[in-house]
């Protein structure tokens, strides 16, 4: 039952749209890639650093863009995360993988992370720099920082989110409204609130915080701050500068998002993910790819994990490693059709 529900093109590849035909290349053109830093300002000024991959290619003619959204926590424009003691790699590797296929990317580093402002201040305005519309805000001002510059072509770009990065991707998307995205990637993101993730998530390893972290989200979701008092293990999951973002982020509901939404997109999710768990955590984005009727495609690759690498072992990660060829292959194949590579 769950086969026949779970990875079907939904709805027709073609209509794509005339905005974005595929060109064919000469044989000549050199393969490679450029690199350039760039920095800008994201919602309310925030200074926001990143990188623009471009195929070299892009020196002679422009080129289709995707921005790349990190996923939760303290993950650079890399997909790094400092909490974890593994270089992970992944949007680099996404985009250097586009690049190859003749899509240039912009990714960045989110507001307090890396290279990117930091924030000052007390609780209150750490609480307001942190807040969910502003990561919002920087997913759109990456946006119109990747279609400025020469090199890309502005009616043929993508945004792809990874884990809480889709999410970011989903509310994003339909506040762009000059020289919109033509169409979204969510990799490894949920389909269910977060609230009811964390719940499952704590209850599964470790059920003996689940009152406590109960306690903990009732409040978050009553009034908009985080807690005193917490253990330090709830305390690394819910900071005390988080509440409003953690408050918008609890109660946003992700399939309905994207049920309202009229982008293409691709749901490409690890049948590995330890995270976000096929199929209960993504089956809501699968269903609302069914009701709508632009096209969509949910895609999920054999013992991939949640950072699409394959897990070697039944309790692997899979932090590193290259992404999983499938993986790849969907990708890059979806990005060509969708934006004209």
């Amino acid at each position: 039952m769950i086969g026949r529900r779970l990875v079907l093109a939904l709805g027709a590849l073609a209509p794509f749209g005339a905005r974005a035909q595929p060109q064919l290349r000469p044989r000549f053109y050199a393969k490679g890639t450029r690199q350039r830093s760039v920095r800008f300002a994201g919602s309310e000024g925030a200074t926001l650093a990143g990188t623009l991959l471009l195929p070299i290619w892009s020196e002679l003619e422009k080129v289709p863009g995707v921005v790349l959204v990190p996923g939760s926590g303290p993950t650079d424009r890399d997909g790094n995360n400092t909490l974890v003691p593994h270089r992970i790699d992944l949007l680099k590797q996404v985009a250097q993988l586009l690049a190859e296929a003749g899509i240039a990317s912009l990714r960045y580093d989110k507001r307090g992370i890396g290279a990117s402002q930091k924030p000052e201040g007390s609780i209150a305005e750490l609480e307001s720099f942190f807040s969910w519309d502003k990561f919002v805000g920087d997913v759109a001002a990456a946006h119109a920082e990747l279609v400025k510059h020469d090199e890309i072509k502005s009616y043929a770009t993508a945004l792809l989110g990874h884990s809480e990065g889709g999410l970011l991707v989903l509310a994003a998307a339909p506040t762009i409204t000059r020289n919109p995205p033509h169409g979204m990637v969510l990799v490894a993101t949920p389909g269910r609130r977060l609230a009811e993730i964390l719940r499952a998530q704590i209850g599964r390893g470790a059920p003996g915080l689940s009152a406590a972290a109960e306690r903990a989200i009732a409040a978050i979701e009553l009034t908009g701050h985080v807690p005193a008092g917490l253990s330090p293990e709830l305390g690394a999951l819910f900071p005390p500068y988080a509440g409003p973002f953690l408050q918008r982020l609890l109660a946003f509901d992700p399939a309905q998002a994207l049920a309202a939404s009229r982008l293409p997109c691709l749901v490409l999710q690890g049948a590995a993910d330890r995270q976000v768990v096929p199929m209960e955590d993504v089956q809501p984005l699968i269903d609302a790819l069914g009701k709508r009727d632009a096209p969509g495609e949910a895609v999920v690759i054999p013992a991939a994990s949640h950072n699409l690498k394959l897990a070697q072992w039944p309790t692997d990660a899979g932090f590193a490693g290259p992404i999983a060829p499938d993986a790849a292959a969907k990708l890059t194949s979806w990005m060509k059709q969708l934006l004209g590579a």
